[in-house]
């Protein structure tokens, strides 16, 4: 049997050394802004995660009016798009109108991650509180990191640091397409500069430019990834893989996992890749052990419809249900190589920090920041693409990718500038 190949986790410590030992100087806490996008949620924690901090991280979530006439105001900011909703329900109340207009209103209770969080419930997030809780017990429990991640994000964890600047680090993931000063750190992948590069320039046309942003540079509170940050680093791999042996050990080996995400505006495909993709794993079978599928909650119907027909009663083929548990990190782990869809940044960010061979289908439906985003991976050696003439058994290996650590890193050098570190 083949032996599964993880990535060793870093040795030594994860960042500098504490400077020092103890005080308002040490940030003990976390406080996680969310979207309710699991995509962006785990983006801030797997920063969290790899800052040491997991265990003591307090998760917040921006909630917009939904249902009804609200799915069509999403293009509004949060403050408005409130404000309209709470002037409906002022003006038409009950009323059959009113309930058709607002739809049923679904405030999220529950968050489940790929990983362990230890959390049932998640609060709605108020800056005002958040901000007056970091600075009452400055003095007792240290400094605030606040992470957050989305657009909806940006207007509160930029209200936090306002309202608390001495006692909170506040670091936005994903480029806020606003003032970059409103943040102490600001982590964005490095295709969100797209549109500065001669190919970018060129795209966009003329009477866009003034509006499309970023207009510069990035500058020194800007720290720059290759993809996405998320939780599955060295340890979390081995402990799924733990979790995962019984039911993927056994298997015929090379494992080929497939994960196959949706079409976006920047990457638009359709049945059309679900037959090349069925075409190009028909012709590497006889090179695979096994081979495991999974669809993502984008997946369109027509896609997946085409994968289930053609794949479903295969013997060496097996394709997730969509039922918990989700065998994700455990296909990280045990998987010998990956088949991506270039529409997921994150599903491929993730499948690249384990330095297995990771394909890609798809990549030239791309546009925009997805082919500069692809084009950097390429050149990184991490990806190739999928044609269907590839022999599994052969393999091939990089340097993981390990953005979450790197940016890690970073924080910590920054925090060290004001005079603070992160506790262990």
């Amino acid at each position: 049997m083949r032996p599964i190949r993880l990535p060793e986790p870093p040795s030594g410590a994860a960042g500098m050394p504490e400077i020092f030992e103890g005080g308002v100087n040490v940030v003990r806490r976390a406080v996680v802004i969310g979207n309710g996008f699991a995509g962006a949620e785990n983006q801030c924690l797997g920063l969290v995660r790899a800052l040491g901090l997991s265990d003591r991280q307090t998760i917040y979530r921006v909630i917009r009016p939904s249902g009804g006439i609200n799915e069509w105001l999403h293009w509004l900011p949060l403050y408005l798009h409130k404000i309209v909703d709470h002037i409906l329900r002022q003006l038409l109340g009950g009323s059959r109108v009113g309930l058709v207009l607002r739809g049923k209103r679904v405030v999220p209770s529950t968050f489940h991650t790929s990983g362990s969080i230890g959390l049932s419930s998640i609060l709605e997030a108020d800056s005002r509180k958040i901000a007056t809780l970091a600075r009452e017990t400055f003095d007792k429990e240290g400094p605030t990191l606040v992470v957050a991640c989305g657009r909806d994000t940006v207007s509160i964890s930029s209200s936090i640091r306002r309202l608390a600047p001495d006692n909170v680090f506040v670091i936005q993931i994903q480029h806020p397409r606003t003032q970059l000063n409103r943040f102490d750190l600001v982590v964005t992948p490095r295709h969100d500069y797209y549109a500065l590069t001669a190919s970018g320039q060129k795209e966009i046309p003329r009477y866009l430019k003034r509006w499309v942003t970023p207009q510069e540079p990035p500058g020194r509170n800007v720290v720059l990834t290759v993809g996405a940050l998320h939780q599955a680093d060295p340890v979390a791999l081995r402990v799924a893989a733990s979790a995962w042996h019984d039911e993927l050990d056994p298997l015929p080996k090379p494992l080929l996992v497939v994960n196959i995400g949706g079409p976006t505006k920047n990457c638009k495909y359709g049945a059309d890749l679900a037959k090349q993709l069925v075409a190009s794993l028909h012709n590497v079978l006889k090179t695979c052990g096994s081979v495991r599928i999974s669809f993502s909650r984008r997946t369109p119907r027509k896609v997946s419809d085409v994968i289930i027909k053609e794949l479903g009663t295969h013997p060496k083929v097996y394709i997730w249900d969509g039922q918990d548990p989700n065998p994700h990190m455990g296909h990280l782990a045990w998987g010998d190589a990956f088949v991506i869809t270039a529409d997921s940044i994150s599903m491929l960010s993730e499948a690249c920090s384990t330095g297995k061979p990771v394909y890609v289908i798809g990549a030239e439906h791309c546009k925009w920041k997805f082919t500069d985003f692809h084009k950097n991976l390429r050149e990184k050696g991490v990806v190739r693409t999928f044609t269907g003439l590839e022999d599994i058994s052969n393999s091939w290996s990089y340097p993981p990718l390990n953005d979450a650590a790197e940016v890690a890193l970073r924080v910590r050098e920054f925090l060290a500038e004001r005079g603070w570190s992160i506790g262990r």
